[in-house]
């Protein structure tokens, strides 16, 4: 575990110092089209690449910026610090879901919504908007979020939704109107993107496109750029119309911080680099001056503590994850035929299983990762710790100390100074009482070469 612990901080020190080239701008100085690429889940670094490319966008002064997004969704933080920076932005920002296979969906569709145009490839879909923190908990597949009843005048009205459901109607409602003021202003589809949140609605991108979700489609870039040539579009400056003939395209990829952040905020990372810390720790202090286990183990617990800062992270579960650690490492000092073991083991699962607070796409531990740390930290903390322990316990077999207590045997009769027979080795000897030849004597104390004894009562054996 030490060992693994050295590669992992060897692979974040390499990806701290790479390079963060962006491709080579237009040496004549020409207008340009800045391109990013959100893939995977959306999390803090996909936030944080984002908001960079639209600062970088606007000291270039570039003509947009085209994000090119294939997600499944991801935190609903993140989601919301994309919109901000992209509804604060002063370049222009194109959403264009792409290749032809790729999808917006969950968080992505809120991100195409904000952007000032939204296109898509064909081939490609959106929508499925429904806050994961309540979706599939209702037994249909649109939550029921309230009731309508006849009042005595014809009318309907509303019934609140019963308690148990209060949260999952403040998250929908919330979720429904936040994606529509996004529709309202950029002048998309109000009705279909409510029902992207609430009934998990998706769509292809020609049936978008139809219905006013998207405003045009493309197969590729280059086909994007001609069809958004003199587009009027409006951004917090006020209204631009886009010039994107003969622009230069500029794709920007991830610095170093960024690609550290996507590489320790992924919580399977952010789990082993915590196991790692706290392993390194319990190293370090049963053998002091080791000092590399300790570092190791400092640097991975302080990564792990900043990547959980990011992450939505349920505190009871680490708390189950030290309490189990703590039960393994009790029953190696108090062995109870395992039941100490049992239930730190179980500690130890249930709290890493419900350590990542959420059901985002991409943000779940992986259950043979936990089960697999888990059978490690047993054999570790159970087996290694409980034969250290042991080990210590054991009596001194080799050295000074040895020999206090030894039992050896008079060559002849003395009193005072003679010698013995200890360990097949013959010791000068005193005695302040009379030892016959032969008789057995016990070790007192020992000086120099010198052994302080007394007799026994019992004879050598001949």
């Amino acid at each position: 575990m030490l060992s693994w612990s050295i590669w992992l901080a060897i692979y974040l020190v390499a990806a701290c110092v790479a390079t963060s080239a962006a491709a080579v701008t237009d040496p004549q100085g020409g207008r340009e089209v800045l391109v990013i690429s959100v893939d995977g889940a959306i999390g803090p670094a996909t936030a944080a690449y984002v908001e960079e490319a639209i600062s970088d966008a606007e000291e270039r002064g570039a003509e947009l910026l085209v994000m090119k997004m294939d997600t499944p969704g991801g935190l609903d933080t993140s989601m919301r610090a994309i919109v901000k920076a992209i509804n604060a932005s002063l370049v222009p920002v194109v959403g264009f879901v792409a290749p032809s296979g790729a999808r917006a969906a969950s968080a992505g569709t809120y991100i195409l919504y904000a952007c000032h145009v939204a296109a898509m490839a064909p081939g490609t879909n959106l929508g499925a908007a429904t806050p994961v923190q309540i979706g599939g908990l209702s037994g249909g597949a649109t939550p029921e979020i309230s009731k309508r009843n006849k009042t005595s005048g014809g009318e309907e009205e509303e019934t609140p939704p019963e308690s148990g459901d209060a949260m999952k109607h403040k998250l929908v409602n919330d979720a429904v109107a936040y994606i529509r003021s996004l529709a309202q202003m950029r002048g998309r589809n109000v009705e279909w993107a409510e029902k992207a949140v609430r009934g998990a609605a998706s769509l292809p991108a020609e049936e978008a496109l139809q219905l006013g979700v998207v405003d045009l489609l493309a197969r590729n870039l280059d086909e994007l750029l001609r069809k958004l040539n003199g587009r009027v579009v409006k951004i917090s400056g006020g209204e631009v119309t886009l010039d994107t003939a003969d622009v230069t395209r500029v794709e920007l990829v991830p610095d170093w911080h960024t690609r550290l952040l996507s590489i320790i905020s992924n919580p399977n990372i952010a789990y082993i680099l915590m196991l790692v810390g706290i392993y390194g720790l319990i190293y370090e202090l049963s053998n002091p001056g080791a000092v590399l286990p300790g570092i190791a183990g400092a640097v991975s617990l302080v990564l792990a503590l900043y990547a959980f800062h990011l992450l939505p992270v349920n505190y009871a579960g680490v708390a189950l994850i030290f309490l189990g650690l703590a039960l393994m490492v009790t029953e190696a000092f108090v062995p109870s035929l395992g039941a100490w073991g049992i239930g730190g083991l179980i500690a130890f699962v249930v709290g890493s299983l419900i350590l990542i607070d959420t059901d985002a796409p991409g943000f779940g531990l992986s259950i043979p990762l936990v089960l697999a740390l888990a059978a490690i930290s047993a054999v570790l903390l159970v087996f290694v710790v409980g034969m250290a322990v042991r080990a210590r316990r054991r009596p001194v077999v080799s050295g000074a100390e040895q020999l206090l207590a030894a039992t050896g045997y008079a060559q002849a009769a003395f009193q005072g100074e003679g010698r013995v027979r200890l360990h097949g080795e013959i010791w000068t000897a005193r005695s302040r009482l009379p030892v016959a030849a032969g008789q057995a004597v016990r070790v007192t104390s020992r000086n120099g070469l010198v052994l302080s004894v007394e007799p026994l009562d019992n004879r050598e054996e001949t």
